[in-house]
């Protein structure tokens, strides 16, 4: 089994930076008859980390921010930290896992929040899409879903190298390859799933088509602790640089 690998120390930190391709610079403002149309542009436009601000009739205009969240990565605790005030208008952008570190840094979300297996304390393996800022703001212990009558089902643990011959579901949600990166050679893929909706991925292990991983709090009917290797499920909060609304979101997310 080859051990969990582990990226270099300064970045092994709950907060680190992405270093990265300097953001696209913005147009300069027309003359003339283009000059309305593109203040209208500029005026719908928001810089990543800058929430943008709906009127609002008789008060104060409600503060708009966009999170793209990765399938698995707004759990029941991080739902209830954004519940916390100042309150405004929060739209929740659903983004695969590749997707979530772009949309941030090109400015189509404020914030994000994606999700990963990884060791304790290590970041998330993320692409480097620019100058963003991360810092983890959630772990959870790792499940293995199981059927129902599973000859393992009634295990008070499981170690992933014993279970690299049996089958598994292929989803974005767990990758085989991250399970071979972690466990070695092995794990056959039973059925190969492209979306990312958890009671579609609960309801084929269900029907035996394979096992996968999954956070404890993913509420699968059959499952037990994976023991070892000491692996979590993580998340990440990603972010550019923050003012007003969305800095305070970001730390409620943090704390």
């Amino acid at each position: 089994m080859h051990p969990v690998g582990r990226l270099p120390a300064d970045r092994r930190a709950g907060g680190r930076s992405r270093a990265g391709a300097a953001a696209p610079p913005s147009g300069g403002a027309h003359t003339g008859g283009r000059q309305a149309a593109g203040t209208r542009r500029a005026a719908a436009a928001a810089p990543a980390g800058g929430a943008r601000r709906r009127p609002a009739r008789g008060g104060r205009p409600s503060p708009r921010l966009t999170l793209a969240a990765s399938p698995l990565a707004l759990t029941e605790d991080l739902a209830v930290r954004l519940a916390r005030p100042p309150r405004g208008e929060l739209t929740i952008r659903a983004t695969s896992r590749d997707d979530v570190a772009a949309v941030v840094a090109s400015g189509e979300a404020d914030l994000g929040l994606v999700d990963g297996i990884a060791a304790p304390s290590d970041p998330l393996r993320l692409p480097d899409v620019g100058p963003l800022s991360t810092i983890g703001v959630g772990e959870q212990d790792l499940v293995v879903a199981l059927q129902e009558g599973h000859p393992l089902a009634g295990r008070a643990g499981l170690r992933l190298a014993d279970l690299v011959d049996a089958l598994w579901l292929q989803t974005p949600l767990c990758p085989v390859e991250r399970l071979r990166d972690i466990a070695g050679d092995g794990f056959r893929i039973g059925m190969t799933y492209t979306g990312d909706d958890l009671h579609t991925v609960l309801r084929l292990v269900a029907a035996g088509h394979g096992l996968t991983l999954l956070p404890a709090g993913a509420a699968s009917p059959v499952a037990v602790p994976l023991v070892a290797p000491r692996v979590v499920h993580r998340i990440e909060l990603l972010h550019g640089t923050l003012a007003g609304h969305a800095e305070r979101v970001a730390e409620n997310l943090r704390r």
